[in-house]
């Protein structure tokens, strides 16, 4: 898993009745992308993340350029 600062976690959860969780990833801390990530999550909390199997990283290369 790679990213960039500006791309967006979306963890999807397992348990019924969680919703998924997913945030801006604010700073990578890992070599060349990888992990792990500080991510502003959409609730407001911030936190470090390793993200497991069940995270996907979504590019935020269009949103920032005003594409959709």
């Amino acid at each position: 898993m790679q990213a960039i600062v500006g791309d967006r976690l979306h963890v999807h959860r397992n348990t019924v009745g969680q919703p998924d969780k997913s945030g801006d990833i604010i700073e990578v801390r890992g070599d060349s992308g990888e992990p792990p990530y500080v991510v502003r999550f959409d609730d407001g909390h911030t936190g470090l993340v390793f993200p497991g199997p069940d995270a996907v990283v979504e590019s935020g290369h269009a949103e920032n350029i005003g594409e959709v």
